[in-house]
């Protein structure tokens, strides 16, 4: 019998290869879960919500355009343009001012009747996160206009004023960029 006097180290590199994969996967599941997921405010749904039933969805909102509008009034219009792009573009947004603001709404017949018995729901959010949202449901009908009262926007940035006005079966959407200046 040879005496073997070569040292074999590939046990030990298989070991230290497994002993790496699992402290990287155990690394990468624990980073991910701490990361919160951000929702998608389309239509005014969960992302989920929205998905499963965006054909339902679609049918009600042609059949509200096709009948109705939804008009944002006694807004202050702020034109910007939009800086990195190849293309030269301007940005309307509502100029927000810091404190208390107030929309109002008017949702009308392609014929300039306002509808007055819609059931409208309003939403304040900002893109890419969900932490200083306002929704309210049920705006009051007020001298010819939905009206959206003492809306309190403190922190300067981008944000979107998001309304859903239902009518019977038609379910129509309002969704207008606006920006408070720092």
């Amino acid at each position: 019998m040879a005496n073997n006097k070569e040292k074999t180290y590939w046990p030990h590199m298989i070991m230290g290869f497994l002993l790496i994969g699992i402290t990287l996967g155990y690394w990468t599941v624990k980073s991910a879960t701490s990361i919160p997921v951000q929702e998608s405010n389309e239509y005014m749904l969960k992302y989920q919500q929205a998905d499963m039933n965006i054909n339902t969805i679609l049918e009600k909102k042609a059949q509200f355009d096709k009948n109705y509008n939804i008009e944002l009034t006694h807004a202050k219009m702020l034109k910007e343009k939009i800086e990195h792009s190849k293309v030269q573009k301007e940005r309307q947004s509502v100029a927000l001012v810091k404190g208390k603001n107030v929309f109002t709404y008017k949702v009308m017949q392609k014929d300039g009747t306002v509808i007055s018995d819609a059931n409208v729901t309003f939403l304040l959010t900002r893109p890419h996160t969900r932490k200083d949202d306002v929704y309210i449901e049920n705006i009051p009908f007020i001298d010819g206009q939905y009206k959206v009262d003492n809306i309190d926007v403190i922190k300067p940035g981008r944000y979107t004023l998001q309304l859903r006005a239902k009518i019977g079966d038609a379910v129509g959407y309002s969704n207008i960029s606006a920006y408070l200046k720092p």
